[in-house]
């Protein structure tokens, strides 16, 4: 056997985490006899070198900036039924998946009858919520609960403006012109859009479905959004408030990139991706269990 086959103990082959889920960036994809490799230039996660792909250990390969794929490489990734999302550097951008992954329904199965069940999706959204705030509330009715986070998150921005010495005038946001706003608002809508798209990672990861959200109801990613909530005031605020005041000590530098970056370091410090799949998959593996 060459050095590099699948299976061979002196075989280079990258580290994926613990969902199985392998990011790869700056490189090409390919397949070469038979097996799953991938030359890369190399970046701060991955050295130099040709690596290859064991398909025993790898559930969703993550195809960050920079890398190209062979359509021998996709048909390969078709018949072993391994996954592979498109995003942006460290995930703050989602642009595409591929709609198998392993061959497994049990979430999205799951995520159906706990949304179909009234008193069961109403259960999940309380969960949600307690995660979120660190308390179990107690109100059963979405719009108070929806009242007491808007109360809490704008107590948040005040906080941050405070401890990163910015002007905070409240939250404005037009969906038709998302930069006809002062620097905080366009840093949050930026980071928003990191978070949501982690979520969007998470959601393709596990399979389940996005459309079936329980707290947000009417996109067509509503479910992506929720996941993304939990995860809006440890993440993706602390991120926006940062890349406003760096960009105050690098006024030539794009706000966007810089709240891009900031989310990226936070998704990659606070493990959040990881963290969201385990979240799903807790949600729906243990549906009837108290918040």
């Amino acid at each position: 056997m060459l050095k590099g086959r699948l299976g061979l103990e002196t075989a280079r082959v990258p580290h994926a985490d613990r969902h199985g889920c392998l990011w790869l960036r700056r490189g090409n994809l390919t397949v070469e006899g038979g097996t799953l490799r991938f030359r890369t230039a190399g970046s701060d996660a991955l050295a130099a070198g040709d690596y290859g792909i064991p398909f025993q250990t790898v559930s969703v390969i993550v195809l960050e900036p920079g890398s190209t794929i062979s359509h021998d490489a996709l048909r390969l990734l078709a018949r072993h039924g391994t996954g592979l999302i498109v995003t942006g550097e460290e995930g703050v951008r989602f642009y595409a998946s591929m709609p198998f992954g392993q061959d497994d329904s049990a979430l999205a199965r799951s995520q159906v009858r706990t949304w179909s069940d009234a008193e069961k999706r109403l259960h999940v959204a309380r969960r949600m919520y307690a995660w979120r705030l660190g308390e179990v509330l107690p109100s059963d009715d979405l719009n108070v609960l929806r009242g007491i986070e808007g109360a809490r998150v704008k107590t948040l921005y005040r906080s941050l403006a405070r401890q990163f010495g910015l002007n905070w005038a409240g939250r404005r946001y037009d969906r038709n012109d998302p930069e006809a706003t002062d620097r905080v608002n366009q840093a949050v809508n930026h980071g928003s859009a990191a978070i949501r798209a982690a979520a969007m990672v998470a959601v393709a990861a596990t399979s389940t479905i996005p459309q079936l959200g329980f707290i947000h109801e009417d996109s067509s990613y509503a479910f992506c959004l929720d996941i993304a909530d939990l995860y809006r005031e440890s993440v993706c605020l602390p991120a926006a408030f940062r890349a406003v005041r760096e960009s105050e000590r690098s006024p030539g530098e794009p706000l966007e990139r810089l709240a891009r970056r900031a989310s990226a370091r936070a998704l990659t410090d606070q493990q959040v991706i990881p963290s969201m799949i385990d979240r799903i998959k807790s949600l729906f593996n243990q549906a009837g269990t108290s918040p």
